[in-house]
């Protein structure tokens, strides 16, 4: 039986008018199956999944169709504009994610590179400025840029995205520093989105004090879909409560963990 991971109580995250338990999204692409899918999300405690519109089939009724498994009264499902590269593109997209019964939260990328999927900022700002004025809740994915993430959040919004490295890289949170001063300088929700590879990234992340970490290759592509979806659930909590915990200093030198006072002789 599959035992999810359920968050510390009193600490769930907010973003715009929704509250969710779990700090861990995740999403649907790159697994084997819809099977394996459906466990792996089960496994992690994710309550939010993203579903990319441009490359799903969005008729329901379709038992090979992604959202055919995904019942929107257990999950909250956040249409996203992957494989966009223009501003248009994304808008488009976007509108036609809440035509076709979404609800109104947008994960917003506008891509502007193809070989390091890095977002094209003019794009993205254009298309979170339309997408906002809409009445889009807006959860942009951008690069680790403070600037960027200044101009998300005056563009109005809900939650900024910054990547801890390259979509689908693996490699973990390259520059903790940038992340840090992008959640110090910002009061929207600050969501880590692309790089994490394993668990022990999760964790790292996490600590840095950010709000929540959305994920999908690091699941779908481990040997044990599942399993890994239960360890980067539990790794996301432990990141959290580490960073609430609040560590020990660093140092240079060795200090006892037992005092040296009323030793016997």
């Amino acid at each position: 039986m599959t035992t999810t991971v359920s968050a510390p109580a009193g600490h769930p995250l907010t973003i715009a008018n929704h509250t969710f338990r779990s700090r861990l999204m995740v999403g649907t692409g790159k697994y084997a199956d819809n099977a394996t899918m459906v466990r792996a999300i089960e496994a992690s405690g994710a309550e939010a999944v993203t579903v990319a519109v441009r490359r799903v089939d969005l008729d329901r009724s379709q038992e090979e169709a992604i959202l055919h498994h995904l019942d929107p009264r257990q999950y909250f499902l956040l249409a996203n504009t992957a494989g966009c590269y223009t501003a248009a593109d994304a808008i488009r997209y976007a509108r036609l994610a809440r035509e076709a019964g979404f609800n109104e939260f947008i994960k917003l990328e506008v891509i502007g590179d193809e070989e390091t999927l890095l977002p094209d900022v003019d794009g993205l700002l254009e298309a979170s400025k339309a997408l906002v004025s809409d009445g889009f809740q807006v959860l942009a994915y951008t690069n680790d840029d403070l600037v960027t993430a200044l101009r998300l959040e005056d563009a109005g919004c809900a939650a900024v995205m910054p990547l801890a490295s390259p979509i689908g890289s693996g490699l973990g949170l390259t520059n903790p520093y940038t992340i840090r001063t992008i959640k110090r300088r910002l009061s929207v929700p600050i969501i880590v989105d692309a790089g994490v590879g394993t668990a022990s990234d999760a964790c790292i992340t996490m600590e840095q004090g950010v709000d929540g970490i959305l994920m999908n290759t690091a699941i779908a592509q481990a040997d044990n879909p599942e399993t890994m979806g239960r360890a980067m659930g539990l790794a996301v909590e432990s990141g959290r409560l580490a960073y609430l915990a609040g560590r020990m200093p660093r140092r240079q030198i060795a200090v006892p963990s037992s005092p040296a006072h009323g030793m016997l002789d």
